[in-house]
């Protein structure tokens, strides 16, 4: 693992995508079949393929535990550490040395054997789960001889590798490591979901074999952000097709001999909680992995985000609850379909078969596209904006014709055309040190808005939209205005008046206000309006009313 840890110290800094897929490629060639794909595995910052679809159940407080255990490790000093690196991979390397006597053995770790100690944490189970999981986290720590390998070994253990690595950049590596088509590694990659067996099929030849997963979630294909109003000159050049783009819960559909299931974007299988669902994609004769929208929708009218939410992770869905919470699976593109993988192929032919399968009905339809027409590029999308936002949905979706389907790629080839539903001044009354890159400034901003009684009320939070030299400055003045804490934040001086943006107004119990915003953005610092001047909670009733009245919806 000393090598591993060195490979991913040399790779971190490496800005240039090939430079960083070359030295990779040079490490992979350099390993035997174990450790390849245990690595394989672990630069995608998972200690397991995605097809095992299992977790080490490992939490922070029993590393945190273990490293105590092992390194003698003080609270206090923990705390300055993690607050220098912002990561506890990095914070608890400082603390290596030789271990405690706990009667530990002590091993030479290779990307195998940390595999294999992941495998017996995974698999703990029973009233001992807990001390089993900590006794080998114990040992892991022990094994690691060197600062370095301590780091990368707690960063795999926690998910946080961070080193600027994604999957489709290791598939590069290992293609070009062993001389296969790129395409031909991520084609494999997708039909499995082992990553790890793909790279030794690929040192061995043997990519050919390798058949379809289903049942293994294939990352999703990501939309970039489109300025509304903007001169639209990502637009230029190819044919484009226009969606709606549905206010509803990202999923792929799988169906195969006869069992159909559902996952989130985050690769969670969401099948019990839409029953409908399932039964209406069960019917269709075919296998396939589909990608669309999980929308409420009564009467085919999609009903806003919020009626969704009481559909979200639920185990059991009662009958009254499907009465009153109807929904529909929106189907917009098809990743496989029987024992064909499509992602290669351009859009048009992958909507073409889609439709060919797809039967609109009461809870599963088709997602219908429109050609753009280029002569009056602007009226046209503003027409289609204005439409779709009256259907109750969230805008639009421009998809290239021609486009393949890149999975986990946010690229040119998909754009979302937004426009968020108001903006409100604010004022920040409480602060929170950042995480990773950001964890040595306060980046975390708790916002409020006047009540009717002229009391500053919490609405929100947000974490973007300003430049890393603003929050620097901002830091620094936090810094210097703090008045005490409220919860885990900083509390500091009401001074810092914000212009927030927002996609949703909706009741919440968790702010003061009474209300949340949903997507809160930072559109700017407003240094020209006083405190006192900010909106209030009779502006934010306003404008849900408003919202209310467009979907509407009486109150």
């Amino acid at each position: 693992m000393v090598r591993f840890a060195v490979a991913c110290e040399a790779i971190s800094p490496i800005s240039s995508k090939i430079a960083k897929i070359e030295k990779l490629a040079d490490y992979l060639q350099s390993l035997d079949d174990a450790d390849l794909e245990a690595a394989a595995y672990f630069f995608t910052g998972s200690p397991f393929a995605r097809c095992e679809q299992k977790t080490l159940r490992l939490g922070g407080s029993t590393i945190i535990e273990a490293a105590k255990n092992v390194w003698n490790v003080r609270d206090a000093d923990l705390t300055t550490a993690y607050r220098e690196h912002g990561d506890l991979g990095s914070a608890l390397s400082e603390f290596v040395r030789p271990p405690v006597d706990l009667g530990l053995f002590s091993e030479t770790l290779t990307p195998a054997s940390v595999k294999a100690i992941f495998e017996e944490i995974a698999n703990a189970a029973g009233r001992a789960a807990g001390k089993r999981r900590l006794h080998l986290c114990q040992r892991l720590l022990a094994s690691c001889k060197e600062r370095l390998e301590a780091k990368y070994v707690i960063k795999i253990t926690t998910g946080d590798l961070r080193i600027g690595l994604k999957e489709a950049l290791v598939v590069e590596a290992i293609a070009k490591a062993f001389g296969a088509p790129t395409s031909d590694v991520r084609r494999a990659v997708m039909a499995t979901g082992d990553i790890g067996s793909v790279a030794v099929a690929a040192r061995e030849g043997a990519l050919h074999g390798v058949r379809i997963s289903y049942g293994v979630p294939i990352e999703f294909m990501l939309a970039s952000p489109l300025q509304f109003g903007s001169s639209y000159r990502e637009l230029s050049g190819g044919e484009w097709l226009i969606e709606d783009k549905f206010d509803g819960i990202r999923a792929q559909a799988h169906k195969a001999d006869g069992t159909v299931r559902l996952f989130s974007r985050t690769a969670n299988d969401v099948s019990h909680s839409y029953p409908e669902v399932i039964a209406a994609l069960a019917r269709i004769p075919e296998d396939f992995i589909l990608d669309g929208e999980i929308v409420a929708q009564r009467n085919g009218m999609v009903l806003p985000f919020r009626y969704l939410q009481a559909r979200l992770q639920r185990k059991t869905v009662t009958g009254d609850l499907m009465n009153e919470v109807p929904v529909a699976y929106m189907a917009f593109d098809a990743l496989a379909i029987a024992e064909r993988y499509l992602l290669d192929e351009p859009l048009t032919q992958r909507r073409g078969r889609l439709a060919k399968i797809i039967t609109s009905g009461e809870h599963v339809a088709l997602v219908h596209a429109r050609v753009l027409d280029g002569e009056n590029t602007t009226h046209v999308l503003h027409e289609n904006f204005k439409a779709a936002r009256e259907r109750g949905h969230e805008g639009l979706v421009l998809k290239r014709a021609d486009s393949p389907y890149h999975p986990g790629r946010r690229g040119k080839w998909w754009l979302k055309l937004k426009r968020e539903l108001s903006t409100l001044d604010v004022v920040v009354v409480a602060v929170e040190w950042g995480h990773g890159k950001r964890a040595k400034v306060l980046s975390d901003y708790t916002f409020a808005v006047r009540g009717d009684g002229g009391q500053l009320v919490t609405i929100g939070k947000a974490y973007s939209g300003l430049t890393d030299a603003e929050i620097a400055d901002l830091t620094q003045w936090f810094l210097q205005h703090q008045t005490g804490r409220r919860g885990h934040a900083i509390a500091v001086e009401p001074r810092v008046v914000l212009e927030v943006a927002f996609d949703i107004i909706q009741p919440s119990e968790l702010h003061e206000s009474g209300f949340s915003l949903r997507f809160p953005r930072i559109v700017r610092i407003r240094d020209d309006k006083p405190v006192e001047q900010i909106d209030t909670v009779r502006s934010v009733r306003k404008i849900y009313s408003a919202m209310l009245q467009r979907e509407g919806v009486t109150q």
